[in-house]
């Protein structure tokens, strides 16, 4: 067992674990964090993506240890009143479906956003890489778009 410590939503906490523990199993059990879904385990699916320092990443794949001193943003981060712009574009274009994968798609959607505001079709489909079941990618693509036309 270790403590790490490293910011989350922009509080510092502190989290005695292994240190191989997967961010995702410490983000929805240590922290009660349970808007980061377990997807597949495999970094695949993108159920469980998070931004650590800005960039997207899948936490199933990040071990606790490779978050000490870090910023960690989860889905309940993203906007403290669920107002972020792409959350309002989501609702709009009625993106969700069964909702599993709808955190990991706006946290890869914001991520995006943040490095390119006004990405290419071709940018969109690089960087959305998460999987849906319910084959909602034709509404992620407009609501994303909604954003970048609303400026």
């Amino acid at each position: 067992m270790a403590s790490i410590g490293f910011v989350v939503n922009g509080k510092p906490v502190s989290v005695e674990a292994e240190p191989a523990t997967p961010l995702l199993w410490v983000v929805r059990e240590h922290l009660k964090l349970t808007g980061t879904k377990f997807g597949c385990g495999s970094g695949l699916c993108g159920a469980c993506t998070v931004h650590i320092d800005g960039k997207a990443v899948r936490s199933c794949q990040i071990s606790l240890s490779q978050t000490q001193g870090k910023k960690v943003t989860t889905i309940e981060g993203l906007s403290p009143t669920s107002n972020h712009p792409l959350q309002k574009a989501w609702i709009a274009e009625q993106v969700p479906q069964c909702g599993y994968c709808q955190s990991g798609m706006l946290m890869s959607a914001a991520a995006l956003l943040a490095a390119n505001s006004r990405p290419t079709d071709d940018d969109i489909n690089n960087a959305m890489t998460n999987l849906c079941r319910c084959g909602t990618y034709a509404r992620v693509r407009r609501a994303i778009l909604r954003v970048v036309e609303a400026g």
